[in-house]
């Protein structure tokens, strides 16, 4: 096997001389001193603010706008302003998906993107089931309203 790029003579000396100055119950607190800082250099990878404030304004007003119509049974209009507000809520969803997907976020149970792996099937079959049902209620409710 090669060697590393740290397994070398000096290594093997600083190595035993560290093994002299250690105690049967291990080393001192005094005596240790960290060699090598990892540091990243790389800032981590987050959304901003400036990315979430309107992605969350944007889906508030719509959540509100699919909610009152809904509970509050207004008018002739209601259906129309329900199912705009429900528009709204699903444009805010995506885009806060593609915002979360630029950063390097990876829905659960997906790979991470460019890891090279396949999806699993099943995974995907439940996000897709869970989307169609979501809307299927929301489209049922809403014609309710007529």
């Amino acid at each position: 096997m090669e060697a590393g790029p740290r397994d070398t003579e000096q290594g093997r000396r600083d190595a035993a001389d560290s093994a002299s100055r250690l105690s049967p119950d291990g080393p001192d607190e005094q005596d240790v001193i960290a060699d090598e800082v990892e540091v990243e250099l790389r800032p981590q990878r987050r959304l901003r603010i400036w990315q979430l404030a309107p992605i969350v304004t944007l889906a508030a007003i719509g959540s509100l706008m699919f909610a009152f119509p809904l509970a509050f049974g207004t008018g002739d209009g209601g259906a129309v302003v329900a199912m705009l507000g429900l528009l709204i809520s699903c444009c805010a969803a995506g885009w806060g998906v593609m915002a979360a997907r630029r950063v390097g976020h990876t829905w659960p149970g997906l790979p991470a993107r460019g890891s090279g792996e396949r999806p699993d099937w099943r995974v995907i079959a439940l996000y897709v089931g869970v989307g169609v049902a979501i809307v299927a209620l929301a489209v049922w409710r809403v014609a309710r309203l007529r």
